[in-house]
């Protein structure tokens, strides 16, 4: 839940969601200043998926822009507008969470895992389906994708040690009969 993940921020997400809706129901709202709004979000989603900002930040930015301004509409020649100082800070906020806060957010939640991975050296597991030479192993309970060692392949629920980690993919070898790389073979 205190993740950079999923967790805090579909529960912010959801309450904001509620409350916009609530807001937008009872405000005079202009339907092509939603419209726009909603194509500036999409935008800002865009970019999020790739993980920087670059073209589609920019064009989210100005179309909130534009809601901003377009968004309400007036009742009995009464402006529902913010002020100018109101619309230059949540501008300003936007611009700073997708541009500063979103590329550091989109890292953390898509970076693998780098503690402990190391502590699987050495561990056995089995094979779940025949690796030949990937495919996928359990250890400790997890499954994990699984690349063989010196192309040994391994048959369905064989036993396997795990000899190297690449990124997130195990380099396994059967417990009994892998292939020996030369060097060992001439230090025994």
């Amino acid at each position: 839940f205190f993740t950079a993940g999923i967790g805090i921020g579909a529960l912010v997400g959801a309450v904001c969601l509620i409350l916009g809706c609530m807001g937008t129901g009872a405000l005079p709202m202009n339907g092509i200043g939603i419209g726009i709004f909603i194509a500036a979000f999409v935008a800002f989603a865009v970019d999020v998926q790739v993980g920087i900002p670059r073209f589609w930040t920019g064009a989210g930015l100005v179309l909130y822009s534009i809601a901003s301004f377009t968004m309400f509409r007036s009742v009995d020649g009464l402006s529902m507008r913010p002020s100018w100082f109101t619309l230059l800070v949540c501008i300003t906020g936007v611009a700073l969470t997708f541009i500063v806060g979103m590329p550091s957010m989109v890292r953390t939640r898509f970076a693998t895992p780098t503690v402990g991975r190391e502590n699987l050296i050495g561990t056995t597991g089995t094979a779940v389906g025949d690796i030949n030479p990937e495919g996928i192993v359990l250890v400790d309970g997890a499954q994990w994708r699984a690349r063989t060692n010196r192309a040994t392949p391994l048959a369905h629920n064989a036993a396997m040690r795990v000899v190297a980690i690449d990124g997130i993919t195990l380099e396994v070898e059967p417990l009994e009969g892998a292939a020996k790389d030369y060097r060992e073979a001439r230090s025994h």
